[in-house]
């Protein structure tokens, strides 16, 4: 019994370890592109857990590590891949460059994130989002809707 209390300690820990390994990546991608559900810890928790089980089901199945690496993160970031906060952090470094220094980019997009929502409404912003034609569309959109946002706002 003593042992088999040790060998069920020893896979919790592995277990523990591999949940906060997979909490830890998810945390600081949404905190880099989608700042906005930075507190949502349910979420992220719930998520690294699922990761973390399909990772130790993936290995237990015999699945090399790359490939239970793959299958991890496919759960992870499911649905995480195409960021509104990217797209105008992107819009602000390069077509606004003039406007900001370096480390203001991310805060005004913040601050205007919340006003751009019916502009990103417009599209079906699927994960591959990023990959269509559609979005050259959402970025000049985009563009078009901080000149003026700034214009009638001001960047402060």
């Amino acid at each position: 019994m003593a042992r088999f209390i040790k060998t069920k300690n020893s896979h919790m820990k592995k277990e523990q370890k591999d949940f906060s390994y997979f909490q830890l990546k998810l945390r600081e991608h949404i905190d880099s592109s989608f700042p906005d559900r930075s507190n949502d810890t349910k979420f992220i928790e719930q998520r690294a857990r699922w990761a973390a089980n399909a990772y130790e089901g993936a290995f237990r199945s015999g699945n090399p590590i790359p490939e239970c690496e793959e299958i991890a993160n496919s759960i992870l970031f499911e649905g995480l891949h195409f960021s509104k906060f990217d797209s105008l952090f992107d819009v602000l470094t390069y077509e606004f460059a003039d406007l900001f220094f370096e480390f203001e980019h991310r805060d005004f997009a913040l601050k205007i994130l919340p006003e751009c929502q019916e502009v990103f409404a417009k599209y079906d912003l699927v994960d591959d989002f990023a990959y269509t034609t559609e979005y050259d569309f959402l970025y000049t959109e985009l563009t078009g809707f901080i000149a003026i946002w700034i214009e009638n706002n001001g960047i402060r």
